[in-house]
Protein backbone atom coordinates (compact mmCIF):
# COMPACT_ATOMS: atom_id res chain seq x y z
CA UNK A 1 0.00 0.00 0.00
CA UNK A 2 1.29 3.32 -0.93
CA UNK A 3 1.80 6.05 1.81
CA UNK A 4 -0.52 8.49 0.44
CA UNK A 5 -3.52 6.14 1.05
CA UNK A 6 -2.61 6.43 5.18
CA UNK A 7 -2.69 10.25 4.75
CA UNK A 8 -5.39 12.83 3.61
CA UNK A 9 -4.78 16.33 3.72
CA UNK A 10 -7.93 17.89 4.94
CA UNK A 11 -6.75 20.73 2.28
CA UNK A 12 -7.81 18.26 -0.42
CA UNK A 13 -10.53 16.78 1.35
CA UNK A 14 -14.70 17.83 1.07
CA UNK A 15 -15.48 18.60 4.47
CA UNK A 16 -17.46 21.09 6.11
CA UNK A 17 -17.39 21.45 9.51
CA UNK A 18 -20.59 23.08 11.49
CA UNK A 19 -20.11 25.85 14.59
CA UNK A 20 -24.00 25.51 15.47
CA UNK A 21 -26.15 22.22 15.91
CA UNK A 22 -28.59 21.53 13.14
CA UNK A 23 -32.23 22.66 13.90
CA UNK A 24 -34.07 19.48 14.19
CA UNK A 25 -31.19 17.84 16.20
CA UNK A 26 -31.92 16.32 19.73
CA UNK A 27 -29.53 13.83 20.21
CA UNK A 28 -25.55 13.93 20.83
CA UNK A 29 -25.01 11.47 18.08
CA UNK A 30 -27.26 13.80 15.69
CA UNK A 31 -25.39 17.16 16.06
CA UNK A 32 -22.01 15.93 16.36
CA UNK A 33 -22.40 13.58 12.96
CA UNK A 34 -23.28 16.50 11.23
CA UNK A 35 -21.25 19.02 12.81
CA UNK A 36 -18.47 17.38 12.11
CA UNK A 37 -19.08 16.50 8.50
CA UNK A 38 -19.38 13.11 8.69
CA UNK A 39 -22.99 13.00 7.40
CA UNK A 40 -25.81 14.72 6.09
CA UNK A 41 -29.10 14.22 5.96
CA UNK A 42 -30.96 13.91 2.53
CA UNK A 43 -34.61 13.51 3.34
CA UNK A 44 -36.36 12.38 6.22
CA UNK A 45 -34.77 9.54 7.78
CA UNK A 46 -31.93 9.48 4.93
CA UNK A 47 -28.42 10.22 4.99
CA UNK A 48 -25.18 10.60 2.88
CA UNK A 49 -22.18 8.91 4.11
CA UNK A 50 -19.76 12.04 3.42
CA UNK A 51 -15.92 10.55 3.17
CA UNK A 52 -15.17 10.56 7.10
CA UNK A 53 -18.34 9.29 8.26
CA UNK A 54 -17.98 6.80 5.10
CA UNK A 55 -14.48 5.75 6.46
CA UNK A 56 -16.01 5.13 10.02
CA UNK A 57 -19.16 3.45 8.48
CA UNK A 58 -16.56 1.31 6.97
CA UNK A 59 -14.29 0.18 9.78
CA UNK A 60 -17.25 -0.86 11.52
CA UNK A 61 -18.06 -3.35 9.09
CA UNK A 62 -14.46 -4.46 8.88
CA UNK A 63 -14.83 -5.88 12.45
CA UNK A 64 -17.98 -7.29 11.46
CA UNK A 65 -16.71 -9.20 8.51
CA UNK A 66 -14.04 -10.19 10.60
CA UNK A 67 -15.29 -12.34 13.09
CA UNK A 68 -18.21 -13.77 11.20
CA UNK A 69 -15.33 -14.42 8.68
CA UNK A 70 -13.93 -16.01 12.29
CA UNK A 71 -17.09 -18.64 12.72
CA UNK A 72 -17.47 -19.37 9.13
CA UNK A 73 -19.94 -17.10 8.09
CA UNK A 74 -19.67 -17.12 4.01
CA UNK A 75 -19.98 -13.35 2.85
CA UNK A 76 -22.93 -12.97 -0.23
CA UNK A 77 -24.87 -10.27 -1.24
CA UNK A 78 -28.76 -10.41 -2.02
CA UNK A 79 -30.91 -7.67 -3.54
CA UNK A 80 -32.89 -4.99 -1.44
CA UNK A 81 -35.76 -5.53 -4.04
CA UNK A 82 -37.82 -8.31 -3.67
CA UNK A 83 -41.26 -9.70 -4.61
CA UNK A 84 -43.48 -9.08 -2.09
CA UNK A 85 -45.26 -12.65 -2.45
CA UNK A 86 -42.34 -14.08 -0.52
CA UNK A 87 -43.73 -11.90 2.59
CA UNK A 88 -46.69 -12.58 1.29
CA UNK A 89 -45.87 -16.77 2.18
CA UNK A 90 -44.63 -16.04 5.32
CA UNK A 91 -47.95 -13.59 6.99
CA UNK A 92 -44.90 -11.11 7.15
CA UNK A 93 -46.14 -8.39 4.37
CA UNK A 94 -49.44 -7.93 6.96
CA UNK A 95 -47.20 -8.04 10.34
CA UNK A 96 -44.74 -5.65 9.33
CA UNK A 97 -47.45 -3.48 7.74
CA UNK A 98 -46.62 0.20 7.03
CA UNK A 99 -43.11 -0.38 7.84
CA UNK A 100 -42.64 -2.13 4.52
CA UNK A 101 -41.83 0.57 1.27
CA UNK A 102 -44.09 -1.41 -1.73
CA UNK A 103 -43.83 -0.31 -4.78
CA UNK A 104 -44.80 -2.28 -8.59
CA UNK A 105 -42.94 -2.60 -11.68
CA UNK A 106 -43.95 -1.70 -14.46
CA UNK A 107 -45.98 -4.73 -15.51
CA UNK A 108 -47.82 -4.00 -12.40
CA UNK A 109 -45.77 -6.74 -10.44
CA UNK A 110 -45.54 -5.86 -6.18
CA UNK A 111 -42.36 -5.22 -4.99
CA UNK A 112 -41.15 -4.35 -1.74
CA UNK A 113 -37.73 -2.81 -0.56
CA UNK A 114 -36.14 -5.63 2.44
CA UNK A 115 -36.65 -4.59 5.74
CA UNK A 116 -35.01 -7.79 6.54
CA UNK A 117 -34.11 -11.23 4.76
CA UNK A 118 -35.43 -14.65 6.09
CA UNK A 119 -37.41 -15.12 3.24
CA UNK A 120 -34.52 -14.80 0.44
CA UNK A 121 -32.27 -16.40 2.45
CA UNK A 122 -34.68 -19.26 3.21
CA UNK A 123 -35.05 -19.58 -0.62
CA UNK A 124 -31.54 -19.70 -1.29
CA UNK A 125 -30.46 -21.98 0.53
CA UNK A 126 -33.36 -24.14 -0.63
CA UNK A 127 -31.71 -23.56 -4.15
CA UNK A 128 -27.93 -24.43 -3.29
CA UNK A 129 -28.07 -27.02 -0.18
CA UNK A 130 -29.70 -30.48 -0.57
CA UNK A 131 -28.22 -32.87 1.83
CA UNK A 132 -26.89 -32.91 5.43
CA UNK A 133 -23.61 -33.13 4.19
CA UNK A 134 -24.25 -29.46 3.32
CA UNK A 135 -25.08 -28.19 6.96
CA UNK A 136 -24.24 -26.55 9.17
CA UNK A 137 -24.20 -23.12 7.11
CA UNK A 138 -23.64 -19.80 7.81
CA UNK A 139 -24.11 -17.21 5.62
CA UNK A 140 -24.28 -13.29 6.23
CA UNK A 141 -24.77 -9.83 4.22
CA UNK A 142 -24.06 -6.28 5.14
CA UNK A 143 -26.59 -4.30 2.76
CA UNK A 144 -28.81 -1.67 2.85
CA UNK A 145 -31.89 -2.24 4.55
CA UNK A 146 -35.53 -0.15 4.25
CA UNK A 147 -38.31 0.59 6.85
CA UNK A 148 -41.10 3.34 6.42
CA UNK A 149 -40.41 4.73 9.95
CA UNK A 150 -43.48 6.70 11.24
CA UNK A 151 -41.26 9.10 12.63
CA UNK A 152 -37.63 8.43 11.60
CA UNK A 153 -35.33 10.75 14.33
CA UNK A 154 -32.57 11.04 15.81
CA UNK A 155 -29.92 10.79 12.86
CA UNK A 156 -28.98 7.64 11.88
CA UNK A 157 -29.84 6.42 15.37
CA UNK A 158 -33.26 5.02 13.66
CA UNK A 159 -33.54 6.17 9.84
CA UNK A 160 -35.55 5.23 6.94
CA UNK A 161 -32.58 3.50 4.90
CA UNK A 162 -29.95 2.29 7.59
CA UNK A 163 -26.63 -0.36 7.17
CA UNK A 164 -27.00 -3.87 8.41
CA UNK A 165 -25.05 -6.96 9.01
CA UNK A 166 -27.95 -9.83 9.03
CA UNK A 167 -26.90 -13.50 9.00
CA UNK A 168 -28.79 -16.88 9.15
CA UNK A 169 -27.25 -20.63 10.42
CA UNK A 170 -29.29 -23.17 8.77
CA UNK A 171 -29.10 -27.02 10.62
CA UNK A 172 -30.75 -29.60 10.73
CA UNK A 173 -31.36 -30.73 14.27
CA UNK A 174 -32.15 -28.25 17.24
CA UNK A 175 -28.69 -28.96 18.91
CA UNK A 176 -27.00 -27.99 15.84
CA UNK A 177 -29.07 -24.38 16.23
CA UNK A 178 -28.21 -24.03 19.46
CA UNK A 179 -24.08 -24.47 18.64
CA UNK A 180 -24.64 -21.64 15.78
CA UNK A 181 -26.96 -19.28 17.98
CA UNK A 182 -23.51 -19.82 20.93
CA UNK A 183 -20.99 -19.04 17.93
CA UNK A 184 -23.06 -15.94 16.76
CA UNK A 185 -23.72 -14.35 20.90
CA UNK A 186 -19.54 -14.90 21.12
CA UNK A 187 -18.97 -13.24 17.74
CA UNK A 188 -20.80 -10.50 18.98
CA UNK A 189 -19.14 -10.30 22.09
CA UNK A 190 -15.83 -9.95 20.56
CA UNK A 191 -17.75 -7.84 17.40
CA UNK A 192 -18.78 -5.02 20.47
CA UNK A 193 -15.45 -5.69 22.75
CA UNK A 194 -13.39 -4.41 19.82
CA UNK A 195 -15.77 -1.51 18.66
CA UNK A 196 -15.48 -0.32 22.18
CA UNK A 197 -18.79 -0.40 23.25
CA UNK A 198 -20.07 -0.39 26.95
CA UNK A 199 -22.81 -3.22 26.21
CA UNK A 200 -25.35 -5.64 27.85
CA UNK A 201 -26.87 -8.56 26.41
CA UNK A 202 -30.50 -9.04 27.95
CA UNK A 203 -33.15 -11.77 27.58
CA UNK A 204 -35.96 -10.18 24.61
CA UNK A 205 -39.51 -11.53 23.29
CA UNK A 206 -39.04 -12.17 19.74
CA UNK A 207 -41.50 -9.46 17.71
CA UNK A 208 -42.28 -9.79 14.49
CA UNK A 209 -39.69 -12.35 13.69
CA UNK A 210 -41.17 -15.31 15.48
CA UNK A 211 -38.85 -17.98 16.99
CA UNK A 212 -37.53 -18.81 20.87
CA UNK A 213 -34.83 -17.49 22.40
CA UNK A 214 -33.80 -14.54 21.88
CA UNK A 215 -31.49 -11.84 23.45
CA UNK A 216 -30.41 -8.05 22.43
CA UNK A 217 -27.13 -6.76 22.50
CA UNK A 218 -28.09 -3.44 24.36
CA UNK A 219 -25.89 -0.28 24.25
CA UNK A 220 -26.83 2.40 27.60
CA UNK A 221 -27.16 5.77 26.30
CA UNK A 222 -29.49 8.54 27.35
CA UNK A 223 -30.70 8.91 23.85
CA UNK A 224 -31.66 5.03 23.58
CA UNK A 225 -34.93 4.22 22.59
CA UNK A 226 -35.00 0.81 24.70
CA UNK A 227 -35.85 0.47 28.36
CA UNK A 228 -34.36 -2.26 30.13
CA UNK A 229 -34.13 -3.38 33.61
CA UNK A 230 -31.32 -4.27 35.22
CA UNK A 231 -30.90 -6.10 38.89
CA UNK A 232 -28.12 -4.47 41.21
CA UNK A 233 -28.01 -7.14 43.75
CA UNK A 234 -27.78 -10.10 41.24
CA UNK A 235 -26.98 -9.13 37.80
CA UNK A 236 -30.16 -9.86 35.90
CA UNK A 237 -30.89 -8.03 32.74
CA UNK A 238 -33.56 -7.87 30.35
CA UNK A 239 -35.68 -5.98 27.95
CA UNK A 240 -39.09 -4.40 29.63
CA UNK A 241 -41.25 -6.46 27.43
CA UNK A 242 -39.04 -9.59 28.21
CA UNK A 243 -39.68 -8.97 32.40
CA UNK A 244 -42.55 -11.61 33.88
CA UNK A 245 -43.82 -11.30 37.42
CA UNK A 246 -45.21 -14.13 39.34
CA UNK A 247 -47.09 -13.88 42.64
CA UNK A 248 -48.20 -16.97 44.55
CA UNK A 249 -51.71 -17.43 45.33
CA UNK A 250 -53.02 -16.76 48.68
CA UNK A 251 -56.09 -18.55 50.01
CA UNK A 252 -60.07 -17.96 49.04
CA UNK A 253 -61.75 -18.56 52.08
CA UNK A 254 -61.45 -15.86 55.03
CA UNK A 255 -62.75 -12.99 53.30
CA UNK A 256 -66.01 -11.05 53.99
CA UNK A 257 -68.48 -10.46 51.42
CA UNK A 258 -68.31 -8.30 48.70
CA UNK A 259 -69.84 -5.37 49.68
CA UNK A 260 -71.67 -2.43 47.45
CA UNK A 261 -70.26 1.63 47.93
CA UNK A 262 -71.95 4.23 47.18
CA UNK A 263 -69.41 6.20 45.39
CA UNK A 264 -70.29 9.56 43.56
CA UNK A 265 -68.09 10.90 41.28
CA UNK A 266 -65.08 8.88 41.40
CA UNK A 267 -64.42 7.49 37.62
CA UNK A 268 -61.12 7.64 38.23
CA UNK A 269 -58.61 5.49 40.24
CA UNK A 270 -57.48 8.83 42.29
CA UNK A 271 -60.80 10.26 42.76
CA UNK A 272 -61.98 6.52 44.30
CA UNK A 273 -59.34 5.81 46.40
CA UNK A 274 -59.24 9.85 47.82
CA UNK A 275 -63.17 9.00 48.77
CA UNK A 276 -62.75 5.70 50.42
CA UNK A 277 -59.40 6.64 52.17
CA UNK A 278 -57.16 3.95 50.73
CA UNK A 279 -54.41 3.56 48.79
CA UNK A 280 -54.67 3.34 44.73
CA UNK A 281 -52.65 0.01 44.73
CA UNK A 282 -56.09 -1.68 46.59
CA UNK A 283 -57.78 -0.99 43.66
CA UNK A 284 -58.76 -2.91 40.54
CA UNK A 285 -58.21 -1.01 37.28
CA UNK A 286 -60.30 -2.26 34.51
CA UNK A 287 -59.07 -1.30 30.78
CA UNK A 288 -61.38 -2.34 28.13
CA UNK A 289 -59.93 -2.64 24.76
CA UNK A 290 -60.88 -4.39 21.55
CA UNK A 291 -58.99 -7.15 20.81
CA UNK A 292 -59.98 -8.18 17.06
CA UNK A 293 -63.47 -6.16 17.80
CA UNK A 294 -64.16 -8.07 20.17
CA UNK A 295 -64.54 -6.06 24.07
CA UNK A 296 -61.74 -7.24 26.31
CA UNK A 297 -60.89 -5.81 29.77
CA UNK A 298 -57.54 -5.90 31.30
CA UNK A 299 -57.29 -5.84 35.00
CA UNK A 300 -54.24 -4.20 36.71
CA UNK A 301 -53.25 -3.27 40.24
CA UNK A 302 -54.69 0.68 40.31
CA UNK A 303 -51.43 2.00 40.92
CA UNK A 304 -50.47 0.93 37.63
CA UNK A 305 -50.51 1.89 34.05
CA UNK A 306 -51.09 -0.50 31.07
CA UNK A 307 -48.42 -0.72 28.66
CA UNK A 308 -50.52 -0.93 25.23
CA UNK A 309 -47.32 -1.80 23.30
CA UNK A 310 -46.49 -4.90 25.45
CA UNK A 311 -50.33 -5.56 25.40
CA UNK A 312 -50.10 -5.44 21.80
CA UNK A 313 -47.37 -7.74 21.19
CA UNK A 314 -48.96 -10.00 23.50
CA UNK A 315 -51.88 -10.70 22.06
CA UNK A 316 -50.57 -10.22 18.43
CA UNK A 317 -51.03 -10.80 16.19
CA UNK A 318 -54.93 -9.67 16.83
CA UNK A 319 -55.81 -6.01 16.27
CA UNK A 320 -55.48 -4.23 19.61
CA UNK A 321 -57.73 -1.07 19.64
CA UNK A 322 -58.93 1.32 23.19
CA UNK A 323 -62.47 1.54 23.49
CA UNK A 324 -64.74 4.65 22.19
CA UNK A 325 -67.91 5.81 23.72
CA UNK A 326 -69.22 4.83 20.69
CA UNK A 327 -68.82 1.05 21.62
CA UNK A 328 -70.31 2.08 25.13
CA UNK A 329 -73.86 3.01 23.15
CA UNK A 330 -75.11 -0.23 22.51
CA UNK A 331 -73.58 -2.25 25.91
CA UNK A 332 -75.87 -0.72 28.75
CA UNK A 333 -74.09 -3.29 30.96
CA UNK A 334 -70.56 -1.90 30.85
CA UNK A 335 -70.79 1.17 32.78
CA UNK A 336 -67.93 3.42 31.68
CA UNK A 337 -65.28 4.56 34.64
CA UNK A 338 -67.27 1.41 37.01
CA UNK A 339 -66.63 -1.24 35.09
CA UNK A 340 -65.51 -4.49 37.86
CA UNK A 341 -64.84 -8.01 36.74
CA UNK A 342 -66.79 -9.88 39.74
CA UNK A 343 -70.12 -12.43 38.11
CA UNK A 344 -67.37 -13.42 35.66
CA UNK A 345 -67.64 -16.69 36.25
CA UNK A 346 -69.00 -19.77 34.82
CA UNK A 347 -68.92 -20.39 30.79
CA UNK A 348 -67.22 -17.45 28.96
CA UNK A 349 -70.08 -17.52 26.24
CA UNK A 350 -72.16 -16.17 29.41
CA UNK A 351 -70.22 -13.47 30.55
CA UNK A 352 -69.75 -9.29 29.13
CA UNK A 353 -66.18 -9.48 27.88
CA UNK A 354 -63.09 -11.65 28.09
CA UNK A 355 -60.63 -11.09 31.15
CA UNK A 356 -57.16 -10.59 31.12
CA UNK A 357 -55.27 -9.71 34.30
CA UNK A 358 -51.50 -8.86 35.52
CA UNK A 359 -50.35 -11.50 37.58
CA UNK A 360 -50.45 -9.30 40.63
CA UNK A 361 -54.42 -10.11 40.30
CA UNK A 362 -53.55 -13.66 41.58
CA UNK A 363 -56.37 -15.95 43.17
CA UNK A 364 -57.37 -15.23 46.49
CA UNK A 365 -56.25 -11.42 46.51
CA UNK A 366 -58.92 -8.85 47.33
CA UNK A 367 -59.62 -6.30 45.35
CA UNK A 368 -61.69 -2.49 45.33
CA UNK A 369 -63.49 -2.12 42.00
CA UNK A 370 -66.22 -0.63 40.16
CA UNK A 371 -69.21 -2.46 40.17
CA UNK A 372 -71.14 -2.23 36.71
CA UNK A 373 -73.39 0.35 38.40
CA UNK A 374 -72.77 4.40 37.74
CA UNK A 375 -71.71 5.73 41.05
CA UNK A 376 -71.04 2.71 42.61
CA UNK A 377 -68.02 0.79 43.61
CA UNK A 378 -67.65 -2.54 45.17
CA UNK A 379 -64.81 -3.90 47.92
CA UNK A 380 -63.74 -6.87 48.68
CA UNK A 381 -63.96 -8.69 45.26
CA UNK A 382 -61.90 -11.67 45.56
CA UNK A 383 -60.04 -13.10 42.48
CA UNK A 384 -61.02 -16.81 42.11
CA UNK A 385 -64.37 -16.40 44.38
CA UNK A 386 -66.06 -13.77 42.49
CA UNK A 387 -64.33 -13.59 39.08
CA UNK A 388 -62.15 -15.91 37.29
CA UNK A 389 -59.18 -14.44 34.66
CA UNK A 390 -59.19 -15.95 31.31
CA UNK A 391 -55.73 -15.42 30.88
CA UNK A 392 -52.69 -13.92 32.68
CA UNK A 393 -50.54 -11.65 31.22
CA UNK A 394 -47.76 -9.23 31.73
CA UNK A 395 -49.00 -5.90 30.32
CA UNK A 396 -48.05 -3.08 33.20
CA UNK A 397 -45.46 -0.67 32.72
CA UNK A 398 -42.30 -1.49 34.63
CA UNK A 399 -41.43 0.94 37.62
CA UNK A 400 -38.51 1.23 38.91
CA UNK A 401 -38.45 -0.86 42.62
CA UNK A 402 -40.45 -3.34 41.29
CA UNK A 403 -38.99 -7.19 42.43
CA UNK A 404 -36.40 -9.08 40.35
CA UNK A 405 -37.66 -12.00 39.19
CA UNK A 406 -34.55 -13.73 40.09
CA UNK A 407 -33.46 -12.32 43.40
CA UNK A 408 -36.24 -10.55 44.51
CA UNK A 409 -34.69 -7.04 45.28
CA UNK A 410 -35.30 -4.14 43.63
CA UNK A 411 -34.80 -3.47 39.76
CA UNK A 412 -33.60 -0.61 38.34
CA UNK A 413 -34.50 0.79 35.20
CA UNK A 414 -31.96 2.61 32.29
CA UNK A 415 -31.92 3.71 28.93
CA UNK A 416 -30.08 1.91 25.91
CA UNK A 417 -29.54 2.06 22.40
CA UNK A 418 -30.25 -1.61 20.59
CA UNK A 419 -26.91 -2.60 18.88
CA UNK A 420 -27.61 -6.10 17.91
CA UNK A 421 -30.47 -9.04 18.08
CA UNK A 422 -30.21 -12.67 18.15
CA UNK A 423 -32.86 -15.42 17.54
CA UNK A 424 -33.24 -19.05 17.33
CA UNK A 425 -35.61 -18.88 14.61
CA UNK A 426 -36.95 -22.43 14.65
CA UNK A 427 -38.81 -23.98 11.53
CA UNK A 428 -40.93 -20.75 10.89
CA UNK A 429 -39.43 -20.00 7.52
CA UNK A 430 -38.03 -23.44 6.86
CA UNK A 431 -41.74 -24.18 6.79
CA UNK A 432 -43.12 -21.60 4.93
CA UNK A 433 -41.07 -22.46 2.17
CA UNK A 434 -40.61 -26.38 2.85
CA UNK A 435 -36.87 -26.31 2.96
CA UNK A 436 -35.53 -29.88 3.85
CA UNK A 437 -32.78 -31.40 2.97
CA UNK A 438 -31.85 -35.56 2.85
CA UNK A 439 -30.84 -36.60 6.56
CA UNK A 440 -28.09 -39.27 7.15
CA UNK A 441 -30.81 -42.17 6.81
CA UNK A 442 -32.15 -40.76 3.39
CA UNK A 443 -35.40 -39.27 4.71
CA UNK A 444 -36.07 -35.74 4.30
CA UNK A 445 -35.31 -33.55 7.38
CA UNK A 446 -36.62 -29.90 7.59
CA UNK A 447 -33.78 -27.13 8.18
CA UNK A 448 -34.26 -25.22 11.82
CA UNK A 449 -33.23 -21.44 11.40
CA UNK A 450 -31.34 -18.62 13.32
CA UNK A 451 -31.33 -15.01 12.54
CA UNK A 452 -28.84 -12.10 13.55
CA UNK A 453 -28.54 -9.02 13.54
CA UNK A 454 -26.36 -6.25 14.34
CA UNK A 455 -26.99 -2.53 12.95
CA UNK A 456 -23.78 -1.34 11.18
CA UNK A 457 -24.86 2.41 10.65
CA UNK A 458 -26.33 2.58 14.05
CA UNK A 459 -23.07 1.27 15.87
CA UNK A 460 -21.71 4.49 14.23
CA UNK A 461 -24.12 6.68 16.16
CA UNK A 462 -24.50 4.83 19.40
CA UNK A 463 -20.51 4.66 19.53
CA UNK A 464 -20.93 8.57 19.37
CA UNK A 465 -23.23 8.51 21.82
CA UNK A 466 -21.31 6.49 24.11
CA UNK A 467 -17.65 7.74 23.72
CA UNK A 468 -18.30 11.97 22.89
CA UNK A 469 -17.64 14.74 25.38
CA UNK A 470 -18.31 18.80 25.78
CA UNK A 471 -15.97 19.43 22.82
CA UNK A 472 -17.26 16.57 19.90
CA UNK A 473 -16.68 13.28 18.93
CA UNK A 474 -14.08 10.78 21.11
CA UNK A 475 -13.84 7.62 18.54
CA UNK A 476 -12.60 4.61 19.88
CA UNK A 477 -8.74 3.84 17.65
CA UNK A 478 -10.51 0.77 15.75
CA UNK A 479 -13.50 2.60 13.71
CA UNK A 480 -11.84 6.28 13.88
CA UNK A 481 -11.21 7.49 10.31
CA UNK A 482 -7.82 7.95 11.10
CA UNK A 483 -5.28 7.07 13.80
CA UNK A 484 -3.46 10.89 14.02
CA UNK A 485 -4.74 13.91 13.30
CA UNK A 486 -1.95 16.30 12.48
CA UNK A 487 -2.61 20.15 12.90
CA UNK A 488 0.01 22.49 11.58
CA UNK A 489 -0.28 26.02 13.23
CA UNK A 490 -0.44 27.65 10.59
CA UNK A 491 3.11 29.49 8.96
CA UNK A 492 4.54 27.55 6.46
CA UNK A 493 7.13 26.17 8.22
CA UNK A 494 4.89 24.27 10.67
CA UNK A 495 3.13 22.80 7.34
CA UNK A 496 6.06 21.48 5.46
CA UNK A 497 6.93 19.89 9.62
CA UNK A 498 3.26 18.49 9.43
CA UNK A 499 3.30 17.04 5.83
CA UNK A 500 6.66 15.61 6.59
CA UNK A 501 5.48 14.09 9.90
CA UNK A 502 1.81 13.03 7.93
CA UNK A 503 4.53 11.36 5.27
CA UNK A 504 6.53 9.06 7.70
CA UNK A 505 3.88 7.78 9.54
CA UNK A 506 1.76 6.95 6.91
CA UNK A 507 4.68 4.94 5.39
CA UNK A 508 4.69 2.85 8.59
CA UNK A 509 1.07 2.14 8.18
CA UNK A 510 -0.29 4.84 10.33
CA UNK A 511 -3.36 6.49 9.10
CA UNK A 512 -2.88 10.43 9.20
CA UNK A 513 -5.56 13.29 9.02
CA UNK A 514 -3.43 16.34 8.47
CA UNK A 515 -4.96 20.08 8.66
CA UNK A 516 -2.72 21.46 6.50
CA UNK A 517 -5.42 24.21 5.20
CA UNK A 518 -4.09 27.80 4.58
CA UNK A 519 -6.96 29.87 4.85
CA UNK A 520 -8.02 29.02 8.35
CA UNK A 521 -6.16 30.00 11.63
CA UNK A 522 -5.62 27.63 14.33
CA UNK A 523 -8.08 28.36 16.84
CA UNK A 524 -10.35 27.14 14.23
CA UNK A 525 -8.16 23.67 13.56
CA UNK A 526 -7.56 23.02 17.27
CA UNK A 527 -11.79 23.21 17.78
CA UNK A 528 -12.25 21.18 14.59
CA UNK A 529 -9.49 18.87 15.77
CA UNK A 530 -11.37 17.93 18.71
CA UNK A 531 -14.72 17.86 17.44
CA UNK A 532 -13.57 15.02 14.96
CA UNK A 533 -12.46 12.80 17.40
CA UNK A 534 -9.34 11.21 16.30
CA UNK A 535 -8.06 9.38 19.44
CA UNK A 536 -4.53 11.23 18.90
CA UNK A 537 -3.45 14.75 17.85
CA UNK A 538 -0.26 15.83 16.97
CA UNK A 539 0.46 19.77 16.75
CA UNK A 540 3.35 21.47 14.63
CA UNK A 541 3.07 24.35 16.49
CA UNK A 542 5.38 27.29 17.87
CA UNK A 543 8.41 25.06 18.87
CA UNK A 544 8.25 23.43 15.22
CA UNK A 545 11.61 25.20 14.34
CA UNK A 546 13.56 23.24 17.65
CA UNK A 547 11.80 19.72 16.34
CA UNK A 548 9.42 19.50 19.13
CA UNK A 549 6.01 18.73 18.55
CA UNK A 550 2.65 18.48 21.18
CA UNK A 551 0.91 15.09 21.41
CA UNK A 552 -2.40 15.38 22.82
CA UNK A 553 -4.36 12.04 23.29
CA UNK A 554 -8.27 12.99 22.70
CA UNK A 555 -9.86 10.94 24.87
CA UNK A 556 -7.50 11.45 28.08
CA UNK A 557 -7.14 15.19 27.16
CA UNK A 558 -2.70 14.61 28.49
CA UNK A 559 -0.77 16.69 26.53
CA UNK A 560 2.94 16.35 26.33
CA UNK A 561 5.76 18.30 24.08
CA UNK A 562 8.08 15.91 22.90
CA UNK A 563 11.05 15.75 19.81
CA UNK A 564 9.57 14.68 16.86
CA UNK A 565 11.45 11.69 16.50
CA UNK A 566 9.76 10.22 19.85
CA UNK A 567 6.75 11.17 18.81
CA UNK A 568 7.37 9.39 15.94
CA UNK A 569 8.79 6.40 17.79
CA UNK A 570 5.46 6.42 19.97
CA UNK A 571 2.45 6.92 17.29
CA UNK A 572 4.47 3.69 15.22
CA UNK A 573 4.86 1.90 17.87
CA UNK A 574 0.99 2.20 18.94
CA UNK A 575 -0.30 0.72 15.89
Amino acid sequence: MSQHSHVQRMSRMMLKTLRDDPADAETASHKLLVRAGYVRRSSAGVWTWLPLGKRVLENVARVVREEMDAIGGQEVLLPALLPRELYEATGRADEYGDLLFALKDRKGVDYVLGPTHEELFTQVVKDQCSSYKDMPVILYQIQIKYRDEARPRSGVLRGREFHMKDSYSFDTSDDGLVASYGLHREAYQRIFDRLGFDYRIVSAVSGAMGGSASEEFLAPAAAGEDTYVQCPSCGFAANTEALTTTVPPAPLDGHPPVEELDTPDTPTIETLAAHLGVPASATLKNLLVKVDGEITAVGVPGDREVDLGKLAERLAPAEVEVVTAEDFADRPDLVRGYVGPQGMTGPPEKRAFRYLADPRVAPGTSWVTGSNKPDSHARNVVCGRDFEVDEYLDVVVVEPGDPCPRCGAGIELDRAIEIGHIFQLGRKYADAFELDVLGQDGKPVRVTMGSYGIGVSRAVAALAEQTHDELGLCWPREVAPADVHIVAAGKAKQTELALELAGKLGAAGVRVLVDDRASVSPGVKFTDAELMGVPQILVAGRRAGDGVVELKDRRTGEREELPVDEALARLTAAD
